[in-house]
């Protein structure tokens, strides 16, 4: 039996995509290892939104010339955002490179690697382990918006909304293998639509299928949560009661220059509607945008305190060759770290905070461990008592420890 090494960087869509491909290297008899020098083949799964995430992936490559040379018949595929940025020239600087296969291609990775003559179907199947509690499931791809400072639209296109059935199928295969949680996954998927079936309509089948207990997503874009699908989910406990929003800035101004869609204002309704519902709101926040002056950055610092964020994850601009704004003035290097630095202080006690606000309520708790697990607006807790995994108990919270809670049923 063949061994593939499998190196996935970026998001869960491209852990998603990775186990879509491991999938036909198992019908051509590979199985997976997490041992590099046992390995047969490489699959390097890429992203490309940040450039130090392009890096790491284009150097992890360059090192396996070496690994390739101990052994010539081992097989090197590139494949994802990265790969579909970069193109034949990755070819041309590593000749050792025996597939490359772009985001837009993973439809067709099967094909691929059908013409490549390197991976012939195997009566021999490897083995698909497991998905654990949790399932990731893609239901769309690419993105129809144009924000300036993003290239998922040039590497993965716009959107193609999966058949709904399709989805259904994989979700019920992933529960019949163990899978009690169902993560569906699309560049902004709260805009999925499949005929009449919207993504709320979605959200509901999915969570009718027999041993799924919980039904999350990410990420969705602020304009598709609408007062449709909020009617729509608002009397469902098993979708869960958490949100990764990225609202990216605070200012109305840059959100129009970066062609997010939506104003402060808008995003202030959005997220305050959903907090109603018992959702609880992380989001990204990006400093430094070209245009991004001082005021409108001291507007992104007063929306952290305004939106009551669980958690932010903040990131310095970084262009991207190809996007519109890769060609505006930036601004220097010190003032992206300053920013970046008092953002950071910002939001360093958002999470504490947003625990410690748990306490005194009831949560039902998907157990991950005999004793611990998530809450349905996803806070890790743990329980006075052990439990089968994949059980969901309800318990009180009686205490908060930093980022973790403790409870008793």
């Amino acid at each position: 039996m063949k061994k593939v090494f499998i190196q996935t960087y970026g998001c869960q869509m491209n852990i998603a995509d990775s186990e879509e491909m491991f999938a036909h290297l198992c019908a051509r008899g590979y199985t997976r290892t997490e041992n590099l020098d046992e390995a047969d083949a490489v699959l390097i799964n890429t992203c490309t939104v940040r450039d130090h995430a392009e890096h790491r992936a284009v150097s992890f490559l360059g090192r396996l010339g070496a690994w390739k040379k101990e052994k010539p018949n081992r097989r090197v595929i590139f494949a994802g955002c990265a790969a579909q940025r970069l193109g034949n020239k990755l070819k041309k600087h590593y000749p050792f490179l025996d597939i490359l296969s772009g985001a837009k291609g993973i439809e067709r990775f099967a094909d691929t690697l059908d013409k490549s003559g390197l991976f012939p179907l195997t009566s021999e199947q490897g083995e698909i382990l497991p998905p654990g509690l949790t399932g990731y499931v893609t239901i769309m791809r690419g993105c129809n918006f144009a924000c300036t400072y993003c290239i998922v639209p040039t590497v993965r296109g716009p959107i193609k909304c999966l058949p709904h059935e399709d989805i259904l199928k994989e979700v019920r295969q992933k529960a019949e293998r163990g899978a009690k949680e169902i993560m569906l996954l699309g560049q902004t998927v709260n805009a999925y639509v499949d005929g009449d079936v919207s993504f709320a309509d979605l959200l509901n089948r999915v969570s009718e299928v027999p041993g799924i207990e919980r039904v999350r997503f990410t990420s969705p874009h602020p304009i598709y949560f609408t007062p449709t699908f909020m009617n729509a989910v608002k009397d469902n406990p098993k979708i869960a009661r958490h949100v990764h929003l990225p609202a990216q800035s605070g200012s109305s101004k840059v959100l129009a220059e970066m062609k997010r869609g939506y104003t402060r204002e808008i995003l202030l309704e959005k997220i305050q509607a959903l907090k109603s519902m018992g959702f609880s709101v992380s989001t990204d926040l990006i400093v430094g945008f070209p245009t991004e002056t001082q005021a409108d950055f001291e507007q992104t610092l007063s929306l952290v305190d305004e939106a009551g964020f669980s958690t932010a994850y903040c990131y310095k601009y970084s262009p991207r060759e190809g996007t519109p704004a890769a060609s505006m003035v930036l601004h220097p290097n010190n003032i992206l770290e300053e920013r970046l630095d008092i953002l950071l202080n910002k939001v360093r006690g958002l999470a504490e905070a947003a625990y410690k606000a748990q306490v005194g309520t009831q949560q039902d708790v998907l157990l991950e461990t005999e004793n611990k697990g998530r809450s349905s607006n996803s806070f890790w807790v743990k329980t006075n008592k052990n439990y089968p995994v994949g059980s969901v108990v309800r318990v009180a919270i009686e205490k908060a420890d930093g980022t973790l809670l403790f409870a008793r049923d």
